[in-house]
């Protein structure tokens, strides 16, 4: 309403110059002209203040610096089934970035690793393409050696605690020493839950996975826990796991409780020991090269939406756990079950020694982590 008013006002003073100068011969009819000129280009200009202003208040993005062609298309990898909060809240973060840039970003999300996923995705960053890996912060440990701390088992008891080690210092030169490798971290705070044993055997003691063969994500770190919890660690795809379970070929597999009702774990397998040996997280990874070529007012888009992706699948798992634990419970007859916390984490304990020798971790980086949230609930 307001830039329809100005428009009119401007209209009215480019009418008023042109009948003052009726009388004028040639002269005042180039008055006219330039009089109707400036009173066009003004109530141009008047009316982009307006649009701008009114994106802005619609929480669009000013792209008005940016060239109306540019392009830049981004293929998204990870290896989530369609209704996971990953593969949702991934989908709903290219969704968002595509419209508020006017389709200038076009991210392409490919779950269920049909694109490069694991070691490999993370490859595809380094190398430069225009690819975006979604994954375990432990497969940062080939680059950054510290990263298997940050991933370790039983290092948190809390997404909070996660959180705040997000913000401490060291993680902060991680992430530094990440980038001059080749991989700008979006975000590493897509929490997915803790990770817990599914099979169809009651299990509360390292003593009672012993013998039993249960898959593991291609991850040595992930293999390491397994094999120190006393299990026979069996790396495998997803795409294989249902299948292998249920003939026989592992006893079980682990996941979180966001997975187990919706990619099939539920059929196959039972019972789940609520050991939470690791944290379900996954980072959102670029490389630097790709992310800096965008014009700034696309890479300041990417970022916002990156992070509050992040926030968002945190709340939404955080307040949807218990309801989907009573929902396998009903619907599928899992039965649940808490372990003998202490027990298994004395078993764990000898992983961050050797990280230190085999790896090359910081001497200490578990322990420093441990005195950070001691606090933190």
């Amino acid at each position: 309403m307001k830039k329809m008013v100005k428009a009119a006002s401007l209209v009215a003073t480019a009418a008023m110059a042109a009948s003052l100068a009726a009388c004028g011969g040639s002269s005042a009819q180039t008055t006219t002209a330039a009089a109707t000129t400036a009173a066009a280009a003004e109530s141009k200009a008047e009316e982009s203040k307006a649009d701008t202003a009114e994106s802005k208040a619609d929480g669009a993005v000013d792209l008005s610096g940016v060239d109306a062609n540019y392009k830049l298309e981004l293929k998204l990898s990870h290896v989530f089934a369609p209704d996971e909060a990953l593969t949702k809240n991934m989908q709903a973060i290219a969704d968002s970035i595509k419209d508020k840039s006017n389709g200038m970003v076009d991210i392409q999300c490919f779950p269920q690793s049909q694109l490069p996923v694991y070691q490999d995705g993370v490859a595809q960053v380094v190398a430069g393409a225009n690819f975006i890996s979604v994954e375990d912060p432990s497969y940062l440990g080939d680059y950054v050696a510290d990263f298997n701390v940050l991933a370790g088992p039983m290092l948190v008891t809390s997404y909070d605690q996660f959180g705040a080690l997000l913000e401490t210092d060291e993680v902060k030169d991680m992430f530094k020493k990440a980038e001059e490798k080749g991989i700008k971290i979006l975000n590493m705070d897509y929490i997915f839950g803790f990770r817990s044993m599914m099979t169809n055997k009651v299990i509360k003691t390292p003593d009672d996975l012993k013998g039993m063969k249960i898959r593991t994500p291609k991850s040595e770190l992930y293999v390491n826990t397994l094999n120190a919890m006393g299990a026979t660690a069996t790396p495998m795809g997803f795409a294989d796991t249902i299948a292998a379970v249920q003939q026989g070929v592992v006893d079980g597999l682990e996941g979180t409780i966001d997975a187990y009702g919706s990619n099939g774990s539920a059929e196959v397998a039972k019972k789940m020991a609520l050991t939470k040996h690791l944290l379900g997280v996954c980072g959102a990874y670029i490389n630097p090269n790709v992310f800096n070529g965008m014009p700034e007012p696309l890479q300041k888009l990417v970022q916002d939406e990156f992070d509050a992706g992040a926030k968002n699948m945190v709340k939404q798992v955080s307040e949807n756990e218990e309801a989907q634990k009573k929902n396998l419970s009903e619907k599928y007859g899992i039965e649940f079950n808490d372990v003998d916390v202490d027990a298994f984490k004395a078993t764990l304990a000898p992983i961050y020694k050797e990280m230190e020798t085999k790896k090359g971790t910081t001497p200490g980086l578990y322990d420093k982590f441990q005195e950070y949230i001691k606090d933190v609930k």
